[in-house]
């Protein structure tokens, strides 16, 4: 194989990889996924190492290394991506695409994303749900699907200006929970303080969480623990931001 070919489908691989890092990927599935897109496209062996904010990859040839490496800074979840990145490693494996194709089609990813105000929608009536599910009468549902909303409208402010995710969660979870607290204040429902347990589910780093058990069992120790610190983080910020809230207004119901 020509070295020049060699850098060409290196480059593929750890674009490859750094998509899937970024959109929340767990380590198993970018390592095997870089190793067969590599071998499918004619190197004899892909090396991976990962880390939370970048990854390097090693491909050989005839003995013959090429080592690059990427940054790769947190793009938040987005399951589409990963889906697409797979299901162009299969058709490569099918002798579907060459190395210029499959640049192509790597370049023209892009994560796909709902509606905000659907988004909005969604997420308030999941918490209500829980709510009403927790035993939470009709009007306490309908708070929580205000104060949930209301937070998720927040939340999607401060993240389209790029604010550091810690202090996203804090400032909505805040939010949220003052809110949520108006209900335990005014007396609405039969249970008030369920909205302010409800509304800010939505706040739980649910994949962060996920993915740090799922790599620390298959043995990707160092990126296990890496993302437990930042969903721990996050849990840390949403907890400053209930605390904060319940004592501004002097509720603290569930607390």
């Amino acid at each position: 194989m020509d070295k020049t070919y060699q850098r060409k489908v290196s480059r593929q691989v750890i674009l490859a990889g750094q998509l899937l890092l970024q959109h929340g990927a767990e380590s198993m599935i970018i390592g095997t996924l870089c190793c067969r897109l590599g071998e499918a496209l004619g190197l004899d062996s892909v090396e991976v190492s990962l880390s939370a904010s970048s990854m390097v990859v090693t491909t050989l040839v005839d003995d013959y290394c090429i080592t690059t490496a990427r940054r790769c800074p947190d793009r938040g979840v987005n399951m589409h991506v990963v889906s697409e990145v797979q299901k162009l490693v299969i058709d490569v494996e099918r002798g579907g695409y060459d190395v210029v194709a499959v640049k192509e089609k790597l370049e023209a990813i892009t994560p796909f994303k709902y509606n905000r105000w659907w988004v909005i929608i969604m997420i308030g009536l999941s918490c209500a749900s829980f709510c009403r599910l927790s035993g939470g009468d009709w009007p306490l549902f309908g708070w929580t699907f205000l104060a949930s909303a209301i937070g998720m409208f927040v939340r999607q402010e401060f993240t389209a200006r790029h604010f550091n995710p810690l202090l996203v969660f804090m400032v909505t979870s805040f939010v949220t929970t003052l809110v949520a607290a108006q209900a335990q204040i005014l007396g609405i429902g039969n249970t008030p303080f369920l909205a302010m347990a409800c509304s800010v589910l939505m706040l739980v780093p649910g994949v962060p969480l996920i993915n740090s058990v799922s790599d620390l069992v298959k043995g990707y120790i160092s990126m296990g623990i890496a993302r437990g610190v930042v969903a721990g983080l996050l849990s840390m910020a949403t907890c400053i931001g209930i605390i904060a809230a319940a004592t501004a207004v002097g509720v603290w119901g569930w607390i």
